[in-house]
């Protein structure tokens, strides 16, 4: 019997795709990259055309000998990863490794390349009936972005470490990222805010029911209330004034759908409405693509590629879903005509939009085999992907233009006629919240000409706003219109400016750390090029035309690294030395009488004695708006050391919040901060909230390395009532999205909602 070998990417998707094929057909996973440029060296030639090293990544050994021993017995290999950049790699790398393997047995096996768009069984048998081969240009400009990324990293990386600190890493696109970020603050830090009055007329017809009119025009005139002194006025005039309504208006105002979902507008949306990061939209989209087990028809894939920047769908799609919309709204919600959504300029249109890969796979059905986000997440593509296809929302729309005096005042008012595709889903705007579909409340049928009673006026103070800070959803819209990554990327972007501390997402907005100010203000001063919003999009549009067979990427890496060349010597040298800097204050250390610095620590500047080895005291401290140094007060505790019986203060360190002596350096003895509740295993320590290296939290006795005790669910100070265990623990399930508290013992099964 003959064997032919599929390579996948995941477990997931090979499980599913043998699923398909039978017994004919081998599926391995390559899980990820095999290959790549080593961690230790740069691993890129500069001399001899950029020539890349490529290592077998840590770990990945067996798995590459697992496929290329599988490849031996194989009459035909079909490399089937992700359909792009990336995947095409994976499948050149795997390619390389078969030929060497293969080249030693002097044996020749087909090798072909397949796309599987959406995991479906009728999509990948189509797909190996229909084998391409590897698409080189894809492989190049994966190749030269991989290279960019390296270069880029590993040459000014060492340099923030013998300026700042080691550790700090500079990245061609994430730098750009915390720049936005950065420069956002500023603006935010530097807007003045202006104070501005409305005034709201409520008034009478001769038709039910009152409405409001705001106060718009003087003299024909636009109209801008400074002050309260200027509202009080011409609120005393409009009290006095008559009313009359001049200009009566009414117009059919349409609102069409937006297109079924890119990448980015997917994790903007997720964002908004779901609460999701991109990296989570991303992770459950893999998941809906990979495919679940379905009762009558076995593992299937529910949505297409995950990962496009196009709007196109296909004709058996369009159908589908248009056959769904005449038979769930009816034939007035269907347009008469399939809706045609043009893709943004630039776009790639490799794969379809995110949509579902069939009709018959409801909402409603999914729901109770997906967990409670993927289904979430599913049930926002399929909405969105029917609404793509209806007709437009109707509203009508009624506007008064009300004179009183020299002053006029405008109210406006619609009443939605047809709801078309908003029968199915409505577009979130700004921070979760949807449009609000029903507008304005109605106004009465009244007639121009008529007098209006005046039955009350309200004047309003108001101050303009900052610009906002950015979301998940608004930093990957901002990073999508200036042209900086692509679908593929904006996760791993906004993860990784996170994980680097240069910024931080406190109420979901995300702000600059000290750090990443810092290393903004230095990169921008010595890097303009490199972190110039325009040029990271030009090269970007550089990839891209690689991709397209447009450009050679040996070429597009020699015009980018001779000017980067140039910028790295002169930045060793002039840029500013914060890790030896020291600026004198008037600040005097009451410990040795010496003069207090400003110094640069991990977590942002601080006060450090001038005597220092002598005299190791520090401060923290904040600047005042005059620049004046404030002395900042140490969080008191209640705790005294037991060592030396002086109080403990709160600092915070790597892993979080810890208990330190007051009189370090002489005493430097710390502790972690305990819940109060007792370790239930020895009984003696208490548990405390601790972090591992990863950053994840994790309880455990403060008693260690003496009790080892821990536990990654948060305790509760309550006694098990089955088992007799001295704590009960919290546990959050995704599927139903509730918290009951469980017994830590595993054999005991105990409960509670």
């Amino acid at each position: 019997m003959t064997q032919e070998l599929v390579i996948v990417e995941s477990p997931a998707k090979a499980r599913t795709i043998k699923k398909y094929l039978g017994r004919k057909f081998q599926v391995l996973a390559s899980v990820g990259h095999l290959k790549d440029l080593p961690k230790k060296d740069m691993g890129v030639d500069v001399e001899h055309d950029f020539k890349p090293t490529y290592v077998t990544i840590k770990g990945k050994a067996k798995v590459l000998k697992q496929i290329t021993d599988a490849a031996k017995k194989a009459d035909a290999v079909y490399l089937a990863p992700d359909p792009d950049r990336e995947g095409e790699a994976i499948a050149w790398h795997v390619a390389e490794e078969i030929a060497k393997t293969q080249k030693k047995q002097k044996k020749k096996t087909t090798v072909h390349r397949v796309l599987f768009n959406e995991i479906t069984k009728k999509a990948i048998v189509k797909a190996i009936g229909e084998p391409t081969t590897i698409k080189q240009d894809l492989v190049d400009a994966q190749q030269a972005r991989r290279i960019l990324d390296r270069l880029v990293g590993y040459k000014i990386s060492p340099i923030l470490w013998e300026k700042v600190r080691r550790g700090l890493s500079a990245g061609r696109v994430q730098s750009v990222a915390v720049r936005i970020v950065c420069e956002r603050e500023a603006s935010i830090d530097a807007f003045k805010s202006k104070e501005y009055w409305s005034i709201l007329a409520n008034l009478e017809g001769s038709l039910p029911p009152e409405f409001e009119a705001k106060l718009t025009k003087k003299a024909g005139q636009d109209l801008e209330i400074s002050d309260e002194k200027t509202a009080k006025k011409i609120t005393k005039e409009l009290e006095k004034a008559d009313y009359k309504l001049t200009k009566v208006t009414k117009s059919e105002r349409k609102r069409n759908p937006s297109p079924p979902f890119i990448t980015s507008k997917l994790q903007q949306e997720a964002a908004r409405k779901l609460g999701f990061s991109a990296k989570k939209t991303m992770t459950l989209a893999q998941i809906l693509y990979e495919g679940i087990e379905l009762p009558e028809t076995g593992p299937t894939g529910l949505i297409t590629y995950m990962r496009t920047d196009s709007t196109r769908v296909s004709d058996d799609a369009i159908a589908g879903v248009r056959d769904y919309i005449k038979e769930r709204y009816g034939k007035d919600h269907l347009p008469d005509k399939p809706l045609v959504y043009k893709s943004k300029k630039g776009a790639q249109d490799a794969h379809e939009a995110i949509r579902p890969t069939s009709m018959e796979h409801l909402p409603e059905q999914m729901k109770e085999l997906l967990d409670r986000d993927a289904f979430r997440l599913y049930e926002l593509i399929w909405k969105r992907f029917v609404a793509s296809q209806m007709r437009p929302a109707v509203f009508d729309q009624t506007g008064f233009d009300v004179v009183a005096g020299p002053y006029t005042l405008r109210a406006t008012g619609q009443v939605m006629k047809f709801k078309g595709f908003i029968s199915v889903y409505m577009e979130g705007v700004d921070e979760g919240k949807d449009k609000d579909e029903e507008g304005d409340a109605s106004l009465p049928d009244l007639s121009e000409g008529e007098k209006l009673k005046l039955k009350g006026l309200e004047p309003n103070q108001h101050f303009t706003q900052p610009p906002p800070r950015f979301t998940e959803a608004s930093l990957v819209k901002e990073l999508e219109e200036k042209g900086i990554g692509r679908p593929s990327t904006y996760a791993s972007i906004l993860s990784v400016i996170q994980d680097k501390q240069y910024v931080d997402k406190i109420e979901k907005r995300f702000r600059p750390t000290d750090l990443g100010k810092l290393v903004n203000d230095l990169l921008v001063n010595n890097f303009p090029g490199i972190l110039d919003v325009g040029f990271t999009a030009e090269m970007e549009n550089g990839l891209d035309r690689i991709e397209d067979g447009e450009l050679d990427w040996v070429k597009a890496l020699k015009d980018f690294y001779g000017p980067f060349e140039k910028a790295l010597g002169i930045a060793k040298i002039k840029m500013r030395d914060v890790k030896r800097q020291q600026v004198e204050t008037e600040v005097k250390c009451e410990k040795c009488g010496g003069t207090m610095v400003i110094k640069w620590g991990r977590h942002g500047e601080f006060l450090a004695c001038s005597n220092y080895p002598e005299c190791r005291n520090t401060k923290e401290f904040k600047k005042s708006e005059e620049g004046k140094i404030e002395i900042q007060k140490a969080e008191t505790t209640d705790e005294v050391c037991e060592k030396c019986g002086k109080p403990m203060t709160v600092k915070r360190g790597r892993f979080g919040p810890f208990l330190a002596c007051t009189g370090y350096p002489e005493c430097k003895s710390t502790k972690a901060i305990t819940t109060g509740i007792k370790c239930p295993e020895c009984d003696k320590g208490e548990l405390a909230q601790k972090r591992t290296k990863t950053g994840r939290f994790f309880y455990g006795c403060n008693n260690y390395p003496n009790c080892k005790f821990a536990t990654w669910e948060k305790p509760v100070n309550e006694p098990c009532p089955e088992c007799g265990s001295k704590i009960l623990v919290e546990k959050y399930s995704k599927k139903t999205g509730t918290t009951t508290l469980a017994c830590p013992n595993k054999e005991c099964k105990y409960k509670k909602k």
